[in-house]
């Protein structure tokens, strides 16, 4: 297997031994992407200590032939996975000791393998998978910032296309045409375009609201590129910057420019997001930040590591962090800022996103 997947698959493998594992398997599809290269919407991992198996059925076993070279192919019949379960386990030598994520598999899926394999200890493994996702090698930051370049350039043109009287789901319409004709494979999530009082809800969803002269805008957005994603907020004012406006918005960014300055790899997430959240807070506006400072980002949209306000884990080198602080006034609307960041011992390495933080968009 190619070497990052080999080296992945050896991390997996040093686990195993740690918790004496006899087996693992993968179910969750971001981690069988990670650990394998397959992209198909159907496939589970097994890795032993000597073989590492792709199981999958009719529709992909080509896919998985050409992504997962150096896996071994199952070919899986038109039968329920539970069913196939026994034969397979008795082929790679009936292991009797197998780890399962169990984050990812229900209830019912977990009592359904217990069943059908009664000779077997099925072993909880939790965020194994996730914990090695959350450090970044070359190759992924070279996707990821491709994917925010690809949202930097459609935060760019949408701020060109804003106007009094077009309608957040116009809006949002308008950035997503662009991200999928510049670069973009898909959207990262939904566009988010919030106006007037709707900017006091985190993740409204755009609708016939008219954009308005003297009012916040935020848009937040981001694109994938080959499995990766992007995540980047920008908040805009139509004509003119209000008081209030001008007010909350250096807040905000003085909030997320003193967290990018100070934070470090090694801090628990808590103490990166305090950061932001105190400079917040000694404005006056406590109860206006109700969320936590920042995610991971990578082959999901939202992953490990985590900062918030809960974050007890230490934020690993080598992470791309959100860094997104806001304030939010019911009835009036709110401003969020956010870009992603890779983070490193010695501070902030990168930011990855660049598009222009000046809020006001003149209205000709």
């Amino acid at each position: 297997m190619g070497t990052r997947h080999r080296e992945r698959v050896e991390g997996v493998r040093r686990r195993m031994v740690e918790e004496n594992l006899e087996a693992v398997f993968i179910t969750y599809l971001p981690n069988v992407r990670y650990l394998s290269g397959f992209t198909g919407s159907a496939a589970v991992l097994c890795i032993t200590p000597r073989q590492a198996w792709i199981l999958t059925d009719f529709r992909y076993w080509e896919q998985a032939a050409r992504q997962s070279p150096d896996f071994t192919l199952y070919r899986l019949p038109s039968r329920r996975f539970v069913e196939v379960l026994p034969e397979f386990l008795k082929e790679i030598g009936s292991p009797r000791r197998v780890g399962f994520e169990s984050a990812h598999l229900t209830v019912d899926q977990w009592m359904s393998w217990k069943e059908a394999t009664p000779d077997v200890e099925w072993v909880p493994i939790k965020d194994w998978i996730e914990a090695m996702r959350a450090v970044k090698d070359e190759e992924e930051l070279a996707r990821m910032r491709e994917a925010a370049r690809v949202a930097d350039a459609t935060m760019a043109y949408l701020r060109r296309r804003l106007r009094p009287g077009m309608t957040e789901r116009e809006a949002a319409w308008l950035a997503e045409q662009y991200l999928r004709t510049h670069g973009g494979d898909d959207v990262a999530f939904d566009v988010i375009v919030a106006s007037g009082p709707n900017a006091a809800m985190a993740h409204h969803h755009p609708g016939d609201r008219r954009l308005k002269i003297g009012e916040p805008i935020i848009v937040d957005l981001g694109a994938r590129v080959d499995s990766y994603h992007s995540d980047i907020t920008r908040t805009f004012v139509l004509g003119r910057m209000p008081r209030r406006f001008r007010e909350l918005y250096t807040i905000v960014l003085r909030a997320q420019e003193t967290a990018i300055r100070n934070m470090r790899a090694g801090m628990p997430g808590k103490e990166i997001d305090a950061l932001a959240r105190a400079v917040i807070e000694e404005a006056g506006y406590k109860d206006a930040f109700g969320h936590g400072l920042g995610h991971g980002v990578g082959l999901e949209i939202h992953e490990k590591p985590s900062a918030g306000p809960i974050a007890e884990d230490p934020v690993p080198a080598g992470a791309v962090l959100t860094v997104e602080p806001g304030i939010y006034i019911s009835g009036w609307g709110g401003i969020r800022i956010e870009d992603m960041v890779v983070i490193d011992t010695d501070g902030v390495r990168e930011v990855l996103t660049h598009a222009s933080r000046d809020p006001l968009i003149p209205v000709r």
